[in-house]
């Protein structure tokens, strides 16, 4: 396969139309999912407060649209310390995870402060999901076509978290990344309508959770 092929090729580029269609479906998503999630925010919050020490919300820089840098927004769900000697990949049944953490990671709910970056821009309620620089700058030199996946906003879901088990190798990302790029050349509102369905699937049977 050429590059060529690969970026110039029809849905790489992307209309003015669909952008400002999937921003406008960003912020009635990002809106109505705030307010309907207050209250359980609320509760998730005490309940991390009560179990460990430490903040309620775990900041981190993640790569964004065009590699720019932002800072994502969870609930925590690993101890305070988790990561005192640098970054790592998620293992199954990672001894980090705290037991409320690992009751939202199975949920999904540690995501929802993210609906907050949506608004901000940052990030889209569908896309990739959003990677931390140390992995990329990796990941970018052992993985063809990487960085095409920079080429839309990140998502809080997305059609390789739906369809595929959670990435915690460089063989695993190198076969989601297959599904980031079906999804970014495919990009639609039914594609993204069929992610959401898939979406609330994951979260009621908890499947991918680590």
């Amino acid at each position: 396969m050429r590059p060529s092929w690969l970026i110039f090729s029809d849905g790489f580029v992307k209309t003015d139309l669909t952008q400002t269609v999937k921003r406008t479906l960003d912020i009635g998503l990002a809106l109505a999912g705030l307010i309907c999630a207050l209250p359980v925010m609320a509760l998730v919050a005490l309940v991390i407060k009560l179990d460990s020490m430490g903040p309620v919300l775990f900041r981190q820089e993640r790569v964004g649209q065009n590699g720019r840098i932002f800072v994502l927004s969870k609930f925590r769900s690993m101890r305070a310390d988790a990561e005192r000697s640098g970054a790592v990949w998620a293992a199954r049944d990672d001894p980090r995870v705290t037991r409320v953490g690992r009751i939202l990671r199975k949920t999904r709910l540690d995501e929802l402060p993210q609906l907050v970056n949506v608004l901000r821009g940052e990030m889209s309620f569908i896309g990739p999901r959003p990677e931390r620089p140390e992995f990329v700058r990796l990941l970018q030199h052992q993985i063809p076509f990487y960085m095409e996946r920079l080429s839309v906003k990140p998502g809080i879901t997305g059609w390789a978290q739906v369809r595929h088990r959670y990435a915690a190798s460089i063989e695993d990302t190198l076969e989601k990344l297959q599904y980031d790029l079906y999804y970014i050349k495919n990009l639609s509102p039914f594609l993204d309508l069929l992610i959401l369905l898939g979406t609330i699937q994951v979260v009621l049977f908890g499947r991918g959770a680590r």
